[in-house]
């Protein structure tokens, strides 16, 4: 393909995003206002400028998640494979359980749309990530944005999307070290007891009417977990000492955020400084807990891609 016609450059802005929010196990997520960004052109050789977390890995050229994808995808739809020059600014933490592995598959798969005119619907382009991801609530809940929940049927997936209040605040409890999503995954056991579905199914149904309806009163109980955050507290320390605190210093609910091991703490607007005290008196002790202070975000990836930002 000559250089004349290759397509130009685009912008993308995909948000990080928290799933399971307790029982809504692979099935369930919210996306926050912290961000990957990339801008993409053609080049003669690869080449990516990252700025931002984890900048030295996301920069690579090898063993990179967004590249691999995007070739590989290229490849397998006989493309060729456009080498790109990349620009990359990453506001989402690798392996903390806040998405970033549905922003990375997201954008690799947009860039193979884009640049090996591929001509993809909205449709296809989640239906492509989510079975990369192997379920669906990430990905749906980066692409579109909002509270969604998500079920897989085959390649097809469907999706229900509600805007959170704005009222809610998100608090995102980061540790010192990432936890692998294999690892979190490797605890969980084969099966579970009748008791223990039947309280996620009771907390789930109240959890995305919660979502809907404002009920923050619902999210003490609604976020609360049977599946995998009991055999995941092992691993990730801060959630046996935060889970507590729902109910109490303006904390609405509290859940790992994805595997983990970050925890997503659902606030009122007008208790973040009670609800960050109480959440920094309850780690006391633990190395370098970070509390960051986001908005849910209701606007989703494929609502921002387009020509890059003057």
């Amino acid at each position: 393909m000559s250089e004349a016609l290759l397509p130009g450059r685009m912008w993308m802005r995909l948000p990080a995003t928290s799933a399971n929010l307790g029982p809504g196990f692979d099935a369930a997520a919210v996306a926050l206002d912290f961000h990957l960004e990339i801008e993409a052109e053609p080049a003669a050789e690869f080449a990516i400028a990252a700025t931002g977390h984890d900048a030295r890995r996301c920069g690579r050229l090898e063993d990179n998640l967004v590249l691999e994808i995007y070739k590989d995808l290229l490849a397998k739809h006989e493309r060729p494979i456009v080498p790109l020059a990349i620009r990359m600014a990453n506001g989402i933490p690798l392996g903390m359980g806040c998405g970033s592995s549905a922003a990375g598959r997201l954008a690799a798969i947009v860039l193979a749309s884009h640049f090996g005119r591929l001509g993809w619907s909205s449709e296809r382009i989640l239906e492509e990530a989510c079975v990369l991801e192997g379920h669906p609530d990430n990905a749906a809940a980066c692409w579109l944005g909002g509270f969604v929940t998500a079920a897989s049927e085959g390649s097809k997936v469907h999706v229900a999307r509600v805007i959170p209040p704005q009222t809610w605040r998100a608090l995102v409890v980061f540790p010192a070290e990432p936890v692998p999503t294999s690892q979190a995954r490797a605890v969980l056991p084969a099966s579970y007891s009748q008791a223990d579905v039947v309280a996620n199914i009771q907390s789930v149904a109240l959890l995305g009417l919660a979502f809907a309806q404002g009920r923050g009163d619902l999210l003490r109980v609604a976020m609360k977990d049977r599946i995998h955050q009991p055999y995941r507290a092992a691993i990730c320390p801060m959630l046996p000492r935060l889970l507590p605190l729902a109910g109490r210093h303006g904390i609405l609910g509290a859940a790992l955020s994805g595997a983990g091991p970050a925890v997503l703490v659902v606030v009122g607007e007008d208790s973040l400084g009670e609800a960050t005290g109480a959440i920094l008196h309850a780690l006391e002790g633990m190395l370098e807990p970070r509390v960051v202070s986001c908005r849910f975000s209701a606007v989703g990836a494929c609502e921002t891609l387009g020509t890059p930002r003057s």
